[in-house]
């Protein structure tokens, strides 16, 4: 119980952060992470970038343990199941290997790429 209410506070401070800087930039959109930013992004940012997208995974599934949303809610316990047995190096290499070999394609979302090429296929297994 004292876990999901220090989880509930550090998510509301952290939305509350968010919104403050939010209204600072007012509103301007956060832009989508694409092939062309992948592409020219050192090795410690792309794993910066996935490593948040792996907290951010872990901290809504910790969030949503005792009543998860179905799969028609919620793309994260998908997400999670097809990724399984990925590490952070394996997925940054295949959207190194990706992006290389669809040099055409750059505009192509990073979260877009991960999921049609690593996760969907990962929950046909």
């Amino acid at each position: 119980m004292k876990m999901k209410q220090m989880l509930r506070m550090t998510m509301f401070a952290a939305g509350m952060a968010l919104a403050g800087a939010w209204g600072v930039v007012h509103a301007q959109e956060v832009p989508m992470v694409t092939g062309e930013h992948w592409t020219t992004s050192s090795e410690a940012a792309k794993k910066a970038y996935l490593v948040g997208l792996a907290n951010l995974a872990q901290v809504e599934t910790a969030y949503y343990a005792a009543n998860p949303p179905s799969d028609a809610q919620n793309f994260v316990p998908r997400l999670v199941r097809g990724l399984k047995g990925h590490t952070l190096d394996s997925v940054r290499q295949g959207l190194d290997s990706w992006y290389a070999a669809n040099p055409g394609r750059l505009q192509r979302p990073v979260l877009e790429t991960i999921w049609f090429e690593m996760a969907v296929p990962g929950l046909k297994k």
